[in-house]
């Protein structure tokens, strides 16, 4: 590992000389007892807004009391997700006010507390779907028994993985990938439970759901560099402005206009950063809140009471269409069915008791709907298989739309489709205060840890330093590129996208790249992944005999 060790800048001719700053000397000196004051005070609101918002939750919906065992494992396992969220600011929101603060368009302090508003506001808009994409990587029946020993072992493990590799690359000064880490910890877990829990040797990881996940962790970086470079152009051919070229001078602050441009694209870069990044830690949270306070979070208790009616009349279509497409013999009793779902989840075997399974069920929730009269008022002792039985049912309805046996029309898959939305609705959903807590926690994670990554991306990628177009190119890509990702469900990472931005824009104006840190950069790429799992996956051996 002490080859990933990044070195000082080389002295080659075009390296900074005189007055012209270094980004170590941009970015010093910033750390004041004020900062320090103010990240305690955060962290102190955070957990207190949690452990308030977390018991009224809990006290409205009638909660049935545990015993403390699993009140301390709740606190604790919280505690980890939000420290995830910690470690990640200090990885790729510092990307976003690396070129604010390396132009000196904003002071750090001042730049870090707008780039976490920014943050804030993109996980409190975001929608969820990219917390819930990493989520179904997850063995299902993990997943359905979270509140287990098996299941806390998984949130445990794949948790305190990806906190140790951040905190080692970043302690190194890698812009290294949170979203790898994360998904990598996720594999791991559901190798390990293949390997070490699983009876059937079937039920690990969705192979289908981590391809395309890393196809878009892939190619976003490809987006990242070949887009900055190609605006860049566009902007030298189309804005014929010298000061936009040129390199940072002394402490002097840029022009007004470009200031406001890099305000702006800090801005753009932050919001989708917390719209995209923000999500992963949040499903976590989420599945441990339905393993341990089920009444509370197993299923949406903010839907109307006016959707009911819908949800009723959605479910009994959806069963006339899965009646219609056929299959085997109609199961005896919803106990069989269940069977025959689960084990379609573990084996992928679309066989002709599936698709009667599937309608039975749904027919069986849809009566328990109309018992209960509203969502909120499902009874406790049902809330937790109920919530499970949406789930499998959903997750069987996406499998199967995939599967060309399915033999759906083009109707019936309509109606399908608007039936797993409302189960989706119902079961995947994110409070807002588990949002707003994400939000402070990668904001503060910004304010201690910005400088390691703010010092390699402004300095380091490139054998000139940053100029202002670079950095707003950069930028600009950046963003658009993540906040697509996070229009269809896709978890990308910030911090490849960005570093790879800036060395396309580095390659496009002729600056050069510093090897060295490229090919730090590449291992700490390719070495994420394969890290994180072999680490996720003995801790979940480990946590399997601890609980």
């Amino acid at each position: 590992m002490s080859e990933m060790t990044l070195s000082a800048p080389s002295t080659a001719p075009d390296a900074v000389e005189g007055s012209r700053p270094t980004a170590s000397s941009l970015v010093g000196g910033h750390r004041s007892r004020t900062t320090v004051v103010a990240v305690l005070v955060g962290i102190v609101l955070c957990f207190g807004y949690t452990a308030f918002s977390l018991h009224h939750d809990v006290t409205a919906s009638g909660e049935p009391s545990h015993a403390l065992l699993p009140w301390l494992l709740l606190a604790t396992a919280l505690v980890i997700a939000l420290a995830f969220e910690f470690v990640n600011g200090f990885h790729d929101t510092a990307n976003a006010v690396a070129t604010v603060i390396y132009t000196h368009s904003m002071p750090p302090t001042l730049a870090v507390v707008w780039s976490g508003a920014f943050n804030f506001l993109g996980v409190l808009l975001s929608s969820g779907a990219v917390a819930y994409s990493i989520i179904t990587l997850l063995p299902v029946e993990l997943i359905l028994q979270v509140g287990s020993g098996a299941g806390f072992a998984m949130v445990f493990a794949l948790l305190i993985a990806a906190i140790l590799w951040n905190l080692g690359t970043w302690a190194l000064g890698l812009p290294a990938s949170s979203s790898h880490t994360l998904i990598g910890s996720v594999i791991g877990v559901g190798l390990g439970n293949q390997l070490f829990s699983a009876a059937s040797g079937t039920s690990g990881v969705d192979w289908s759901q981590a391809t395309k996940i890393g196809y878009s962790l892939l190619l976003s970086p490809l987006i990242g560099f070949v887009g900055s470079a190609l605006l860049l152009v566009v902007l030298k051919t189309l804005v014929r402005k010298p000061e936009l070229y040129a390199e940072p001078k002394g402490n002097a602050p840029p022009p007004w206009w470009i200031r406001g441009l890099l305000v702006f694209t800090c801005s753009g870069v932050s919001f989708a950063h917390g719209s995209n990044d923000g999500q992963k830690g949040m499903g976590l949270i989420m599945l441990i809140l339905i393993g341990t306070v089920p009444t509370a979070y197993a299923l949406n208790r903010a839907l109307p009471d006016s959707e009911v009616g819908v949800y009723k009349a959605v479910f009994l279509q959806a069963a006339q269409s899965l009646e219609g497409i056929g299959g085997g013999p109609a199961p005896a009793k919803a106990s069989d069915a269940r069977d025959a779902i689960g084990s379609y989840l573990e084996d992928k075997k679309l066989t002709p008791a599936v698709v009667p399974s599937l309608a039975a069920m749904t027919r069986d929730l849809a009566a328990r709907l109309d018992r209960a009269g509203t969502i909120k008022d499902m009874p406790a002792d049902e809330t937790r298989n109920v919530r499970n039985d949406m789930y499998m049912v959903s997750e069987s309805l996406r499998l199967a739309g995939k599967d060309p046996a399915f033999g759906a029309d083009a109707e019936q898959k309509a109606a399908l489709a608007t039936y797993r939305g409302k189960l989706d609705d119902a079961t995947k959903f994110i409070p807002v205060w588990v949002k707003v807590a994400v939000a402070i926690a990668l904001g503060l994670g910004t304010m201690v840890g910005w400088k390691r990554i703010v010092v390699t991306v402004g300095e380091k990628i490139g054998k000139t330093h940053l100029t202002y177009g670079q950095g707003a190119s950069a930028e600009l890509v950046a963003a658009a590129t993540i906040a697509a990702a996070d229009f269809y469900g896709l978890p990308v990472s910030t911090t490849h996208v960005l570093s790879s931005g800036v060395a396309g824009t580095m390659a496009a104006n002729g600056s050069g790249l510093q090897m060295a840190t490229i090919r730090n950069l590449l291992m700490a790429w390719v070495l994420t992944l394969p890290a994180a799992i072999v680490l996720s996956g003995g801790l979940f051996w480990v946590f399997l005999h601890v609980f």
